[in-house]
């Protein structure tokens, strides 16, 4: 993987009012031209990308038997909250943890997140991030359809390094355990958002068989985060060459919906770049 492809991607919206974070990791090479990135250490707020350390550190206890799979948990008044997602407009109070992991990593579900988040607890997500050397990535409050004083400002906040390294920790099994690394590639397989980096690329998101390499065909998993002035997407494209990878893209909202647009289009032009690099067996 080429340092100066990825840099050339990212580098195409230097002009733009907006920053643009990347990283990828190539698992299957060493040294330094195993890791590329572009203001990769920058923190930024990443809304829903961060989900992946909280369903990380549910898989870490589902593994460990702290939290049975079947446990309902009852989804209660302040868990509710708009935008993404289907719980908040579903009668039924009760879910099973396993229920509300796949619905926050398919469909980024907010109601759903919030009471994994109260399940589990702030620290817990805080601890693992630690023990990753994620010294970046955290949760700073519970998914809020306003936020006014006394809150946190964002629901998250990371950089795209730390991003692409908790997946890089998934693909290769060290996300604790090797269960607990299954678990989160598997719930994030089911993402349906392919809307920012997969969204110019040919790619099958229902082959089976993830993460094996599928011959002649890119394989995706991911999670996505939109907030005001925040798109973001993380994830892992499997082809020739298995790519963690995670891009960051943050403007201020008062320029209005042409640099939102402008933010989306550099961040798919990204992703062609990386979906290029899975798909070269050559090491350039």
């Amino acid at each position: 993987m080429s340092l100066a492809r990825i840099a050339a991607a990212a580098g195409r919206a230097t002009a733009l009012p907006l920053v643009l974070a990347v990283s990828a990791v190539d698992l299957d090479a060493t040294g330094p031209d195993a890791e590329a990135g572009v203001h990769e250490d920058r923190v930024l707020p990443v809304a829903s990308a961060s989900k992946l350390l909280l369903l990380a550190e549910v898989a870490r206890r589902l593994d460990t038997g702290e939290l049975p799979a079947d446990r309902i948990v009852d989804v209660l008044p302040e868990d509710r909250a708009g935008g993404t997602g289907l719980l908040s407009r579903f009668g039924r109070g009760g879910w099973t943890v396993e229920d509300l992991c796949w619905l926050t990593a398919s469909v980024s579900d907010n109601t759903a997140t919030n009471a994994l988040l109260r399940l589990v607890g702030p620290d817990a997500t805080a601890g693992l991030a630690a023990r990753l050397g994620l010294d970046h990535l955290a949760l700073h409050d519970r998914v809020r359809d306003e936020r006014g004083p006394g809150v946190p400002p964002v629901f998250a906040t990371g950089t795209a390094r730390d991003l692409a390294h908790l997946v890089a920790h998934a693909a290769r099994g060290t996300l604790v355990s090797t269960g607990a690394s299954a678990r989160l590639l598997r719930w994030m397989r089911s993402n349906t958002d392919h809307g920012l980096v997969p969204a110019l690329v040919a790619h099958d998101p229902y082959a089976p068989g993830f993460p094996r390499p599928l011959p002649g065909a890119l394989l995706v998993a991911n999670k996505t985060g939109t907030d005001r002035g925040v798109r973001a997407d993380a994830g892992l494209l499997v082809g020739t060459r298995r790519l963690a990878y995670a891009v960051v893209a943050h403007w201020d909202t008062a320029l209005g919906p042409s640099t939102e647009r402008a933010a989306v289009h550099a961040i798919r032009d990204v992703g062609r770049t990386l979906a290029a690099c899975a798909t070269d067996p050559g090491r350039d």
